[in-house]
């Protein structure tokens, strides 16, 4: 019989609550959905996208990573190993505002991850004269996140929700 992962205990769980954000408590749009291994190093990802319901202009996702490492420790029950998952949450908006906009996110992000690495990329063609950059910002949680966390869970998408809400309301100002 498959004994479940660390990975696909977390992955349910999130895709759980998130999925019930969206079609029991219609706050969210699930809007993409990956799950993949990557063939050459074996390791597996898993990316869920949502949208608050009426405001697709911001968007957030949830992204858990777990390597060939991490999934061997656990199978082989490897004395001293510490098996999990890698966490990130990313959130993208577009702004033709940068000196506004990016502050302003990253007090945002600052004030509901405090203990978590964060980072803002901006992207824009090359070349072109942008009118509008997108703005993805990260938070990446350094640690290992295994099953002990599967409590945290509802709190999490919760925490994302709101911060999808300043977001949004940012977007309109």
């Amino acid at each position: 019989m498959f004994d479940p992962t660390v990975y696909d205990n977390l992955k349910v769980g999130l895709e759980n609550h998130l999925y019930d954000l969206d079609n029991l408590d219609e706050i969210i749009h699930i809007s993409n959905r990956k799950d993949s291994l990557e063939m050459a190093s074996m390791s597996r990802e898993f990316v869920l996208q949502f949208v608050l319901r009426e405001h697709t202009e911001v968007k957030g996702e949830v992204i858990l990573r777990s390597s060939l490492e991490a999934l061997a420790a656990e199978i082989l029950e490897t004395p001293g190993s510490q098996p999990g998952c890698h966490l990130e949450l990313r959130f993208s908006q577009e702004t033709p505002d940068l000196d506004k906009l990016c502050p302003a996110i990253r007090s945002i992000m600052q004030v509901s991850w405090p203990d978590q690495r964060l980072e803002q990329d901006i992207h824009f063609v090359y070349g072109e004269q942008p009118v509008l950059y997108n703005v993805s910002s990260h938070v990446y949680f350094d640690r290992i996140v295994n099953e002990d966390q599967m409590g945290d869970i509802p709190e999490l998408c919760e925490h994302l929700v709101n911060v999808l809400t300043q977001l949004v309301q940012l977007h309109h100002v």
